[in-house]
């Protein structure tokens, strides 16, 4: 079973995150099929930047995200996208609607100091 889940980069104390498409029971940082995204907590706001058209094929396909990876998810409202997209929406719409949310959580970011 594939999962959507996050894979730790950086340095000890100043972590950031790749949200990756891996097996179910590969290591947190081992093998993995796919990057899909970035995420950096330590910025204000957080740093979040997903490639959600692969992330709808693999879902389509049947990957289930971690609870970490849905919150996210949850976050940019990428799963209402993806009931929509389910339902027959254009994909073209959908990539319009999260350039604009995107935008937010990629703009004027300062790291935090650990």
């Amino acid at each position: 079973m594939v999962r959507i889940r996050l894979r730790r980069q950086g340095l000890k104390g100043q972590p950031t995150y790749r949200i990756i498409a891996a097996d179910k029971e590969s290591p947190r940082d081992g093998r993995f099929l796919e990057i899909l995204g970035f995420y950096n907590p330590r910025t204000e706001p957080s740093t979040i930047s997903i490639q959600e058209d692969r992330v709808f094929d693999w879902m389509s396909k049947g990957a289930q995200p971690s609870d970490s990876v849905g919150q996210i998810f949850r976050t940019v409202g990428l799963m209402e996208r993806f009931d929509r997209f389910k339902k027959g929406e254009s994909m073209d719409v959908l990539k319009e609607e999260a350039e604009k949310i995107y935008t937010k959580y990629t703009s004027n970011q300062k790291t935090n100091p650990a």
